[in-house]
């Protein structure tokens, strides 16, 4: 395997048989880092604590602030409503104290708060709810140092400390329509008790979550020394199996069936000698490794899904060097308790001597039987227990053996019994020293043929037994003469199929004079037809322009009248008569012209869409007179490499046929598409379709559809002929599809203007310049007719 294929195995693994170990992070980064986060861990849970116990003491704070804030702002709210309510009702403290009782219920005001109504003198003539004995004063409630009695409505909402030790928010305002004042008092206690349950418990759960975290982190830590130690000897294992694994020249597999990964051992690297990279090997990694003449990984896994459960496989892996190492697996499917898939865990053996020894040792036998097959002579070998060890095919044809009979390992009389033995005529002496443990004779087989069989004995007391075909040595007279008899008669049939064969090549030397003699007169023929048809046309046009400009002048009646109505019927029917006429004769020629090879094409890039529009222009009126829906769909932008008349002749013959053929209130549709670099136009019809056997004919010139008899339509049989031909002339092809009774869909496919045609096209130009220039030079021009246009 090249260099570069080594390098895409190469990199540590931290793994052993293909488990990765919780502790260890796949990246690399992260086993770097993972002695630091044994540390940092514990100490970001210490971090985590105090914040979180700060951020609960300081959302508590706020939340203790903001309760406090809300009650002084409704305490004071609550004193200038509580002012407004009372003015004009505090006559007297009997008043006041009922008014207090009115506005006030019991059960009305919050929790701890009390309202108070202080008289002249900072007499307290009202409470709600009632003031211990002895408090008459607001003095003696306030304390002696409070500045709420001086300052009164200034001081707004104060924080005050009574004298028995509460501490409550307190408000004073006059009354509107008097001297008295109402003071509101609220206690602090009574206004946090709420808040002091919800710190409780929050605080609660603060103590439970930093106990599970100190829980965590302890955990984490004795985790982290037991990983430590693990580790530790998790890599003792592995280098002890690698070790093992090395010593014995195998590798480690751990094939994940369901992930398609595969874990190799180091010595399994080392084997290959390939280098690690990725902790796991994709399936198409090992895969492409394998030898293709041994099979691949794709049919043992089919293999696996049928339910085996044991591997015993050889085969070849290429190394880093290249070469290939025949490696013997044998693993078993162990399925996995993590994830409930299937692993294939097993060992691969370095077998490649061994297998080496044993190609050698097949290779020497095999070339052993094809020696022994390729011997001419009969050949068989037994051993000391007259059991068969070898034959070839000529031994079992010369006794009449199936290979099924002389099977090795049979015995003499075993295999000899199943077939023919030959007869014996003559045995031959022996003259050296040997003749004890050989023996020559000749044998006779039934087929007439001749066998010298030599048997001898081997050092392991087998023998060894070769037939030599001698028929040919004995008969070797008789084969000369029937050869030479052969040979006369071989040169004699030589003789005559020489003689057979002048004969033939004559009659084919005849044969080939008179095909091009009819050839030409058939080319002859044809060019005078073409030149008739054209002198005919040329003829028949004078005459025809007088016949149509007189009948003109006549129907103008420009000198005159004519007397009669049904004269300029008369005139109109000859006009009409004499243009068809016209039209037929200009089709005619032009016919001619293509089949004389006398039309050239000026092409050039010509606009779909503006093509069409033109041809449609000349068919508008006998379309509108039969209220045809006429309907274009063009590919936007499609352009043609066409000759602006050619194609202008060709759209205009089909779809005045289209025209012709579909009956009133029909059908008539255009569209062009881009196809490669051709393009393809569709005229389509709901007409009267054309018969199946008429499709093979139509496109000749003069054939028509309808016969002489049952002809309705009127027309040459030359425009379907021009526009194919003006197809072909293009590079391009004229196709039809018809239906009887459902219509017609004509294709006409011609060349767009790409680079490859528009240098066709200039290279045609320049050789038709080069041709006309040496025409003219060579005087050819003044005998020869000039191309015109394609639409002259």
């Amino acid at each position: 395997m090249p260099e570069a294929d080594s390098a895409s195995f190469s990199a540590r693994a931290d793994t052993i048989l293909g488990i990765h170990w919780p502790t260890r992070a796949p990246a690399a980064r992260f086993v770097q880092a993972e002695a630091w986060l044994r540390y940092a861990v514990p100490a970001l849970l210490a971090t985590f604590l105090a914040c979180l116990a700060g951020l609960t003491a300081l959302h508590l704070q706020n939340q203790r602030d903001e309760l406090l804030a809300a009650a002084s702002a409704d305490l004071e709210t609550f004193t200038r409503l509580s002012a407004g309510a009372l003015a004009g009702r505090v006559g007297s403290d009997e008043a006041a104290q009922a008014s207090l009782a009115d506005l006030f219920p019991a059960g009305a005001l919050p929790a701890g708060r009390r309202v108070l109504i202080v008289a002249r003198g900072e007499r307290i003539v009202a409470a709600r709810p009632p003031l211990p004995a002895g408090a008459e004063t607001l003095e003696t409630v306030l304390g002696e140092a409070e500045a709420l009695s001086t300052l009164g409505e200034r001081a707004g909402v104060m924080r005050l400390a009574l004298a028995g030790g509460d501490t409550v928010f307190a408000a004073m305002r006059r009354l509107p329509d008097g001297q008295d004042r109402i003071a509101v008092m609220q206690s602090v206690e009574a206004l946090t008790a709420t808040w002091t349950g919800r710190a409780r418990h929050q605080a609660i759960l603060v103590a439970a979550a930093a106990l599970v975290i100190v829980g965590v982190g302890l955990a984490y830590g004795l985790q982290s020394r037991r990983a430590k130690a693990i580790d530790k000897v998790c890599e003792q294992i592995r280098q002890r199996l690698d070790t093992a694994l090395g010593r014995g020249a195998c590798g480690l597999w751990d094939w994940d069936i369901p992930r398609g990964q595969i874990y190799w051992s180091d010595s399994m690297y080392a084997l290959l000698g390939y280098r690690r990279e990725r902790e796991f090997l994709s399936f198409g990694d090992v895969n492409a490794l394998v030898h293709p003449d041994d099979g691949d990984l794709y049919s043992l896994a089919r293999g696996l899904a049928a339910s085996q459960t044991a591997v015993d496989h050889a085969f070849r892996m290429r190394g880093a060097n290249g070469a290939y190492i025949w490696l013997r697996t044998r693993a078993e499917v162990v399925p996995d308790v993590t994830d409930g898939g299937r692993h294939l865990v097993g060992i691969a053996v370095d077998v490649t001597e061994q297998q080496h020894l044993a190609e050698a040792s097949a290779t020497n036998d095999m070339r052993l039987r094809d020696a022994v097959e390729a011997i001419s002579e009969a050949f068989v070998i037994w051993d000391t227990s007259n059991r068969l060890v070898l034959c070839n095919s000529k031994f079992r044809h010369l006794h009449a053996l199936s290979p099924e009979d002389a099977q090795v390992g049979r015995r003499y009389d075993e295999v000899m019994g199943r077939g023919v033995l030959p007869q014996i005529r003559r045995e031959m002496p022996e003259t050296d020293t040997a003749s004890a443990t050989a023996r020559t004779f000749e044998a006779e087989l039934t087929d007439g043929r001749w066998l010298q069989i030599s048997e001898r004995r081997t050092k392991d007391g087998g023998y060894v037994s070769v037939g030599t075909d001698i028929t040919n040595l004995k008969r070797h007279q008789e084969q000369l003469v029937a050869s030479e008899r052969e040979l006369i008669e071989t040169v004699k049939d030589l003789k005559r199929s020489r003689r057979t064969l002048e004969l033939q090549t004559q009659q084919l030397a005849d044969l080939a004079e008179r095909y091009l003699d009819q050839k030409a007169a058939a080319e002859s023929a044809n060019q005078a037809k073409s030149e008739f048809l054209a002198n005919m046309s040329h003829e028949l046009r004078t005459p025809l322009n007088a016949i149509i400009g007189f009948a003109e002048l006549m129907a103008s009646e420009l000198y005159g009248p004519l007397g009669s109505a049904r004269y300029g019927e008369y005139c109109a029917d000859i006009r009409a008569s004499g243009d068809y006429l016209l039209s037929m004769i200009d089709d005619i020629l032009h016919m001619s012209r293509i089949e004389s090879h006398r039309v050239r094409l000026a092409r050039r890039e010509i606009a779909v869409a503006a093509a069409v529009s033109n041809a449609l222009k000349l068919v508008s009126e006998p379309a509108r007179q039969k209220n045809l829906h006429v309907a274009v769909d063009l590919y936007p932008g499609l352009a043609l490499l066409a000759d602006e008349r050619a194609l202008q002749q060709i759209l205009v013959n089909l779809l005045q046929n289209a025209v012709k053929f579909t009956p009133a209130n029909g059908r008539i549709a255009v569209r062009a598409r881009p196809a490669g670099d051709h393009a393809h136009l569709f005229i389509e019809d709901t007409g009267i379709g054309i018969p199946k056997a008429a499709l093979a004919r139509l496109g000749a010139p003069f054939s028509q559809v309808e016969t002489n008899l049952t002809r309705s339509h009127k027309g040459s049989g030359l425009g379907l002929a021009i526009a194919r031909s003006m197809a072909e002339l293009h590079g391009g092809s004229l196709r039809i599809r018809s239906e009887e009774t459902v219509g017609t869909i004509v294709l006409v496919r011609l060349p767009r203007p790409t680079s490859e045609h528009l240098a066709t096209v200039a290279a045609e130009d320049a050789g038709q310049q080069t041709v006309a220039a040496l025409r003219e030079a060579s005087g050819a021009s003044a005998r020869q007719p000039q191309p015109q246009p394609a639409g002259a």
